[in-house]
């Protein structure tokens, strides 16, 4: 399956029946990590969830509450990417697969660069400019 870069977050959830209508609520989380906002107007995807006959896994977790997710980066790893907006601290900020943040130093809004992935961390990573490439190219 094809994951678009502008895809802004991943969850799964229990689809209720009420009033004639169906909701998939949101989980907070996605909220306060800022992907979404509250009131914006977003095109949802749903996807069939394993089948009962699957094995179903029974832990403590909610059932709105997903598999943790690897971030999808590594360390050493190179992508070209553009900067689409510039942190509080001045760094550059990008995003990749579901919307992860890539924090890249010394870059402007609306460059594209090559980088390679430094660090990377539960919700965030931090990369370094390879790079610099030509609007021209």
């Amino acid at each position: 399956m094809d994951i678009p870069d502008q895809l802004r977050c991943l969850f799964s959830a229990t689809l209720e029946e009420r009033d004639g209508s169906y909701i998939v609520e949101v989980p907070k989380r996605e909220i306060q990590r800022g992907n979404i906002g509250q009131g914006g107007t977003y095109r949802v995807a749903v996807l069939p969830s394993p089948s009962t006959t699957e094995a179903v896994d029974t832990d403590t977790r909610s059932q709105f509450e997903p598999e943790p997710q690897e971030p999808p980066v590594t360390e050493g790893e190179q992508r070209t990417v553009e900067i689409e907006d510039i942190g509080d601290q001045g760094d550059g900020i990008t995003r990749v697969e579901r919307g992860f943040v890539v924090i890249v130093s010394d870059t402007e809004q609306g460059e594209r660069v090559t980088i390679e992935i430094t660090d990377v961390r539960e919700n965030v990573a931090f990369a370094d400019v390879v790079e610099r490439i030509s609007y021209y190219d």
